[in-house]
């Protein structure tokens, strides 16, 4: 599964640097102060970063990778980021912008954020070179890329997998896979049990400093076990369209069934007093088959699918 890491960083004027990151092995450690470099030769934390280089070569490795072997044991005792209220950055906070064609606006802050999706991480390729924000990235501390959080911000990422959870300041912008709403750093992505996998469904809720009692609490653990107390592991849904008209909706689904997509079903659901009907596909098993129907539905000449996960 390849991400996008698309958009050259301009260190005046908007500095988005799209992050993609998929797990790896190979030559070479790191520690909280070297990142590994291709071949296991160690980068400096302090190399310099070109940011007026196009992608393809401002990176000194070509594919991202993950510190080979076990995590290191001092990620398990990393504190958390305390939220606290920051002044915007003065770069990756334009609004509206563009990338890979897709246009995306940035929210005024993170109070009520509140996503679920795909989550995604990145490691030694961008560990010391500046994210959207300019500030350095550093795989082993919390933090994350989100397309639509301001930058700075803080955010509670919750697996939905395993009920963990933690708290990442997001700094940086990305990542630009259709399919994805945050990347996590390499130690935020391990706390949390996202790597070794390379992927998760995830919860993201925003945290706002200013406000009493903001931080919220994690979602309800959820897991694939039936015992008492417990619910079904929520399923990867893609959302073709939603419409208020009926027989829109189903001459998209009779498409979709057509096409051999399975199951396809029309939703009912109540928005703003609107009845709307939506098209999923779904449930899906797993992200990789999710990626894989996605490009077969925007093949048909259908809008690209929204990823839902319930």
């Amino acid at each position: 599964m390849r991400l996008w890491h698309g958009v050259a960083l301009l260190a005046v004027a908007l500095a988005l640097t799209a992050c993609g990151g998929r797990k790896a092995t190979r030559p070479g450690g790191a520690s909280a102060t070297t990142g590994a470099g291709s071949g296991g030769t160690s980068r400096g934390w302090f190399h310099r970063d070109d940011t007026s280089l196009p992608q393809d070569r401002r990176y000194g490795d070509q594919n991202d990778s993950s510190p080979a072997g076990a995590p290191p044991a001092f990620i398990a005792t990393l504190p958390e980021p305390v939220p606290k209220a920051e002044p915007r950055s003065l770069y990756g906070n334009k609004s509206p912008y563009t990338v890979l064609g897709q246009s995306y606006r940035v929210l005024p802050s993170a109070r009520g954020y509140d996503e679920r999706g795909i989550a995604s991480f990145y490691g030694n390729k961008f560990h010391g070179y500046k994210t959207s924000s300019l500030e350095d990235y550093d795989m082993y501390k919390f933090t994350a890329a989100s397309k639509v959080l301001p930058l700075p911000s803080y955010a509670r990422v919750t697996n939905l997998a395993n009920g963990k959870s933690v708290i990442v300041r997001v700094n940086d912008r990305g990542p630009f896979h259709e399919n994805r709403i945050i990347d996590l750093s390499y130690a935020a992505a391990v706390r949390i049990g996202v790597w070794p996998k390379g992927t998760g469904l995830v919860e993201v809720q925003g945290i706002d400093p200013s406000a009493p009692g903001g931080e919220p609490a994690p979602p309800r653990t959820v897991t694939a076990g039936t015992a008492t107390g417990t619910r079904a592991a929520p399923g990867i849904y893609l959302q073709v369209g939603a419409f208020s008209d009926a027989a829109n909706a189903e001459r998209v689904a009779a498409r979709l069934r057509q096409a051999n997509f399975a199951p396809v079903r029309v939703e009912e659901v109540q928005i703003n007093g609107r009845t709307i009907r939506r098209v999923r596909v779904g449930p899906l098993d797993g992200v990789d088959r999710a990626d894989q129907v996605t490009s077969r539905i925007e093949d048909m000449g259908l809008p690209r699918p929204h990823v839902a996960v319930d």
